[in-house]
């Protein structure tokens, strides 16, 4: 059954790597696989590598097909030079769909709107940290706003600027080809994260859209939507991908 996707939205659907029902409909989700889709999952050498890998190919495929009267195993994808899956080809009567998807330890995002650049990111916080990432990867003004947070504190705080920072990236389709210390997050909670680009990143701040969520205990997850207006209706859920 379609289900509309509003013009002024971003629909986020996870689902747990380790859900009973996904793992009962494997056999199914095979079947949408593409040739080039099976020929990378049997590289893989671990089984759970293998199953996160089925399980991120089948929602986005079904996921897609929610908002578009094509059959999930129609849809064909394109990597762009930083590796960033896109469609190939848009069918007639299609809305113009962007989607961008992320997986981490027990948990799948996939993140869909139409005619935006759109980024999503979800993270382990149980994942251990080395003293130097922040240092290695924030801005110089993120890492003296991180130092200041309590250190009981800090690898969870860590992990908001970490998404956000993946999300916006991620939006923009340059993957780690864009430098990280270039932009910087503001984070004031109960209000939303607000960017900052020094003079060699050359985008403006007012079209970014930033939201944050815990959809588990310990997973954080992280969006980026670029916008014009007022801010875009966001729904974030958990699914089981239904063939």
């Amino acid at each position: 059954m379609l289900e509309l996707l509003p013009v002024h939205a971003v629909h986020v659907d996870l689902v747990g790597t380790d859900q009973p029902d996904a793992q009962q409909r494997q056999e199914r989700y095979v079947a949408l696989l593409s040739a080039e889709e099976h020929a990378r999952m049997a590289r893989l050498v671990f089984e759970r590598d293998r199953r996160r890998f089925l399980l991120t190919r089948a929602l986005v495929r079904t996921m897609l097909s929610r908002y578009a009267a094509v059959a999930p195993q129609d849809w064909t994808f394109i990597a762009n030079v930083h590796g960033r899956p896109e469609l190939l080809d848009r069918p007639a009567g299609v809305p113009d769909l962007r989607f961008n998807i992320s997986h981490t330890e027990g948990l799948i995002a996939c993140a869909v709107t139409i005619g935006r650049e759109v980024g999503v990111d979800v993270e382990h916080v149980g994942r251990r940290l080395t003293h130097d990432v922040p240092a290695r990867f924030f801005a110089p003004r993120e890492v003296a706003d991180l130092n200041a947070v309590p250190e009981p504190e800090r690898d969870k705080v860590f992990f908001d600027y970490w998404t956000l920072k993946e999300a916006y990236i991620k939006a923009r389709g340059f993957g780690l080809a864009l430098p990280l210390a270039d932009f910087a997050f503001r984070l004031a909670p109960p209000s939303p994260p607000e960017i900052s680009f020094e003079p060699a990143l050359p985008d403006d701040p007012a079209t970014w859209q930033f939201a944050q969520d815990w959809p588990t205990p310990v997973h954080r997850l992280g969006l980026a939507v670029r916008r014009s207006g007022p801010d875009l209706a966001i729904r974030i859920r958990q699914v089981v991908p239904q063939v």
